[in-house]
C-alpha cells in the first residue's frame, strides 16, 4: 500500500477545503430546507364568489379549488383597498395605503410611489437569498413622473427589490400599451419613439370618442381615449407599433415569462420569490380565443377561466421542476368585483346566476366587505394541512409574516407576523384592520365592521355598486350579518364608541377622523 505525504501548506490547504466543501454543501441545505421557494398569485378584480370553493357563485374554478382544498382558505381574509394601486402598495410595503397620499389609482405616467430607500417584501427576502421577480401588472408608477418611454425608465421595480421585472405599468386599459423588462421597454423600435400624454391627443391620432367605427369594444365610460387593437383605452399614445401587446395572448405571454422564470430557478442553491399579479379579470376582458364562451357569463367569466387555466400550468411547472413540496403559494386578489367597468361585454347580461360578491354587500370602489374581502389562500404541499380558517388576515401582513418564516427581523410599520395563521397553525389572526376605499376609510374590528359617515352617492351608478357612503355612522355585526343589512349604530351605542375609539386610535385622533369626511 501506498501512502502520500503532502508538505505542510498543502496538507492544510487540502484541510481548509474539506472543511469548506462541508460547510458550503450544510448550507446549501439548511437553506433549501427552511426557506421554500414563494410564488405570490394576485388576480384584479376578482371577487369572494368568484372561486368555487368559496361555494357562493356558480363559475367552476378548479385550478384555483386546488389550492383552496389543498390548503387554508381564509374567509376573512382582506386586500387593504377596494381599488387597485394602493393594495399592491400595501402588500409590498407592510404600510397601509391612506398613509401615503400618493397610493390612489395611478395614470400610467405616474411616477414611482414606493420610495427605494422604503423596506418591501422583495427587499426583505432578497436580504435572505432569495432570488427575486415580478411578472404581470405593476401599476404602482415608474420613474420620477417625466418617463422618456424610449430609455430606460428608472426608478423601476427593480429599485424597490425586484431582481428581474417584466410587467405592464399600469392596467391593460391605460396607456402605455407595452411590456416593460428591467426598465426598458420590449421590442421598441427607435425609429417609432413612444409618445404619451393623459391630458392632450396627438395630432392626426384617432380615439374612441372620434372614431368608433374602428373600435372592435364599445367604451361605456371613461374608456374613449387612443386604440390600441381597436379598443379605447384611457389616456394617449403614439408610437411604439412593434412594441404593443397583443390583448388576447397577454395570458399566454406572462405564462411564459412566469414558467421560464421558474425553470431557471428550480435548480439553483437559491430560493425564489416570484410575484405574479395577473390582469384578469380586469377591464378590457379579452380572453384568447381558446376560451372565449367557455364560461357563459361573457369575457369577464371567459378570462376566469383563462386565469384559473394559468394557474393549473405554474403548478405543473412547480411539479415538473421537482419543487411542488419546496413552495408557499399565496393566492388573493387586490380588490372585490367589478362587471360593468367602462365596457360593453356582457358581463351584466350573461352574469346569469353567478354572484361575483358571493354574500357580501358592495364591490370594487365599497367600503362594505365586497370591497376588500377577497379569495385568500395559503397552500404548501406537504406543509400546510388543508383546512378553513375564519381568523382574519390582511394583505398587509405579507411582509412581517414572511419575514419570520425566513428568519428575518424586518417588519412593516403595519404588518403583523400572522405566521402561524397563514400555515395554518393557529386561528388566531388580526383584532382589527382600517381598509380603504378611494380615499375613506373604515373599521374591521373582531365580528365588526363600522364605517364612518361620508358624504357623496350612495351608489355609483356608473358601475352599479353602493359605495358606503351614509349621512351617519353603520355599524354591522359582520358574524350574525355577512351581508350588512341591519345598521346597529343607534340600537347599540355601546359597541360604536368602542369601534370609534380603536378607529381614531390608529388614525390618529378625531381631528384625522373629521378630515376624513368626504366635502
Amino acid at each position: 500500500m501506498k501512502f502520500l505525504f503532502f508538505s505542510k501548506p498543502y496538507f492544510l490547504f487540502w484541510l481548509a477545503l474539506f472543511f469548506f466543501s462541508c460547510d458550503s454543501t450544510s448550507k446549501v441545505k439548511t437553506a433549501q430546507d427552511a426557506f421554500p421557494h414563494i410564488l405570490l398569485i394576485y388576480l384584479d378584480d376578482l371577487g369572494y364568489g368568484d372561486v368555487s370553493a368559496y361555494r357562493s357563485g356558480t363559475l367552476q374554478t378548479p385550478n384555483m379549488d386546488v389550492l383552496a382544498n389543498g390548503g387554508v382558505r381564509f374567509t376573512n381574509g382582506y386586500a387593504s383597498s377596494a381599488t387597485c394601486t394602493p393594495s399592491r402598495y400595501a402588500l409590498l410595503t407592510g404600510t397601509y395605503p391612506w398613509r401615503n397620499q400618493n397610493a390612489k389609482i395611478l395614470p400610467g405616467t405616474a411616477p414611482l410611489i414606493i420610495d427605494t430607500a422604503q423596506m418591501t417584501l422583495p427587499k426583505m427576502l432578497s436580504a435572505q437569498g432569495y432570488q427575486t421577480a415580478i411578472i404581470g401588472k405593476w401599476h404602482l408608477g415608474l420613474g420620477t413622473g417625466f418617463v422618456d418611454w424610449n430609455q430606460e425608465i428608472s426608478p423601476n421595480p427593480n429599485y424597490v427589490g425586484f431582481d428581474y421585472s417584466h410587467i405592464l405599468a399600469a392596467t391593460q386599459d391605460r396607456v402605455p400599451t407595452v411590456y416593460i423588462e428591467n426598465g426598458r421597454v420590449v421590442n421598441l423600435d427607435p425609429n417609432d419613439p413612444i409618445l404619451v400624454d393623459y391630458e392632450n391627443n396627438f395630432e392626426g391620432e384617432p380615439t374612441g370618442l372620434d372614431n368608433p367605427e374602428l373600435l372592435t369594444m364599445r367604451w361605456h365610460h371613461g374608456h374613449n381615449h387612443s386604440i390600441v387593437n381597436g379598443i379605447p383605452r384611457i389616456g394617449f399614445m403614439k408610437g411604439g407599433k412593434s412594441a404593443r401587446w397583443s390583448d388576447v395572448d397577454m395570458a399566454d405571454h406572462f405564462l411564459a415569462k412566469g414558467k421560464a422564470f421558474i425553470q431557471e430557478n428550480a435548480s439553483s442553491d437559491k430560493p425564489f420569490f416570484l410575484f405574479f399579479p395577473m390582469q384578469q379579470p380586469h377591464v378590457p376582458r379579452t380572453p384568447h380565443p381558446r376560451f372565449e364562451g367557455k364560461s357563459g357569463m361573457g369575457p369577464r367569466g371567459d378570462a376566469i377561466l383563462e386565469a384559473d387555466w394559468v394557474i393549473g400550468e405554474l403548478l405543473k411547472t412547480l411539479e415538473e421542476s421537482g419543487i411542488l413540496e419546496n413552495t408557499l403559494i399565496i393566492f388573493s386578489s387586490d380588490n372585490g368585483p367589478v362587471l360593468n367597468d367602462g365596457y360593453y361585454d356582457d358581463a351584466v347580461e350573461k352574469l346569469g346566476d353567478h354572484t361575483p360578491a358571493g354574500p357580501l354587500r358592495g364591490g370594487k370602489y365599497s367600503l362594505f366587505e365586497a370591497g376588500t374581502k377577497v379569495p385568500f389562500i395559503t397552500y404548501w404541499k406537504g406543509k400546510i394541512q388543508p383546512g378553513v380558517s375564519d381568523a382574519m388576515v390582511t394583505q398587509i401582513d405579507l411582509l412581517s409574516s414572511l419575514a419570520a418564516l425566513v428568519g428575518s427581523q424586518e417588519k412593516g410599520p403595519d404588518s403583523e407576523n400572522l405566521l402561524n395563521a397563514l400555515l395554518g397553525k393557529s386561528t388566531k389572526g388580526r383584532e382589527s384592520f382600517i381598509l380603504e376605499a378611494t380615499s375613506r376609510t373604515a373599521l374591521r374590528a373582531g365580528d365588526w365592521a363600522m364605517i364612518p359617515p361620508y358624504k357623496g352617492p350612495a351608489v355609483q351608478n356608473q358601475v352599479n355598486i353602493e359605495l358606503g357612503n351614509a349621512a351617519d355612522y353603520q355599524l354591522y355585526n359582520l358574524k350574525a350579518d355577512p351581508g350588512q343589512q341591519n345598521n346597529l349604530a343607534a340600537s347599540n351605542p355601546e359597541k360604536l364608541e368602542e369601534m370609534k375609539k380603536i378607529y381614531q386610535e390608529i388614525r390618529g385622533g378625531e381631528s384625522k377622523v373629521e378630515q376624513l369626511k368626504l366635502k
